[in-house]
């Protein structure tokens, strides 16, 4: 006899719709794209751990798109947790080896939030503002959620512990249709409890992707400069950090308290103290950044 009411499987959720890889790939790849391979997977630990070991045995090159369905062991800075259910949001990491002077790699996850933030708005009509130096914030019942993590790593040694000089990995991690209950804190959000006008995973995906090919394109072109390509014009005019008063947590239990009023040319944060001295912090030094007496 038939079960007429089988068990749910965490799969079956018809408002998820899968990811149309063949779709994607029509849509992204080309002699002239900055992509080169698209591969849409059911489920894995990390794109960006997976993508970057394929770098490092030499199966995968520069250019390529790696998508998930579902991410198991999902990492932000410092190794912080990044959780969701199957077909909730979009999970994707892209190799890249820009050839711009080591000081103004820190940019890149700069780069890649001005691109999200500005596809995300575009495309689904939502307001995004940018908090340095990883995240996306979107505005939730009148509060500030952050609803996209960005992480870069290097990819580090190669076949035969030769180094891929230069590789990255650029990880994006976007909550699209998170509802309530299934926010992992209560200071995330979603593109859906944000309001979004369209929660399809196809063209935000395709949306961010080319905007992160052109702003890309734009940065390496004038040899990684935030000033000339306008990505630091671009991330300070979008940018909801600078202005506020805050609170860097810093290693050894140190913190710096002050205005964040400025971003440098290599993308570090300027925090300004009550004594009047500038503080260019960078993000490998900062363990939290909060409001000032926030939480």
């Amino acid at each position: 006899m038939s079960d007429e009411n089988p068990p749910r499987s965490r799969w079956s959720d018809l408002e998820r719709p899968p990811l149309n890889a063949t779709a994607l790939r029509r849509a992204l790849l080309g002699s002239d794209s900055l992509y080169t391979h698209l591969e849409v997977v059911g489920s894995v630990g990390s794109t960006n751990s997976e993508l970057a070991d394929r770098a490092r045995r030499g199966a995968a090159q520069p250019g390529t798109v790696l998508v998930a369905e579902e991410q198991t062991a999902g990492r932000g800075r410092l190794d912080r947790g990044w959780s969701a259910p199957p077909r909730s949001g979009l999970f994707f990491s892209v190799l890249l080896a820009p050839e711009v002077p080591a000081e103004r790699l820190g940019w890149l996850p700069l780069l890649a939030g001005v691109a999200t933030a500005g596809a995300l708005s575009r495309t689904a009509g939502v307001d995004t503002a940018l908090k340095w130096p990883n995240d996306i914030l979107v505005t939730v019942g009148g509060d500030e959620r952050k609803c996209v993590g960005i992480l870069a790593e290097r990819v580090g040694e190669g076949p035969q512990g030769r180094p891929r000089e230069g590789a990255l990995v650029l990880g994006i991690g976007i909550n699209v249709t998170l509802r309530e209950a299934e926010l992992p804190v209560p200071t995330a959000g979603s593109l859906q409890l944000a309001g979004a006008q369209g929660t399809d995973r196809d063209p935000l995906l395709r949306a961010v992707l080319r905007s992160l090919e052109d702003w890309y394109g734009r940065w390496t072109a004038v040899d990684g400069s935030a000033g000339e390509s306008d990505l630091q014009e671009a991330y300070a005019a979008g940018c909801a950090t600078l202005g506020r008063h805050v609170r860097a947590e810093l290693p050894g239990d140190r913190a710096l308290l002050g205005e964040a009023v400025a971003l440098d040319g290599q993308g570090r944060l300027v925090i300004a103290t009550g004594e009047g001295v500038q503080h260019p912090v960078a993000a490998g030094d900062i363990v939290h950044l909060r409001p000032a007496g926030g939480a």
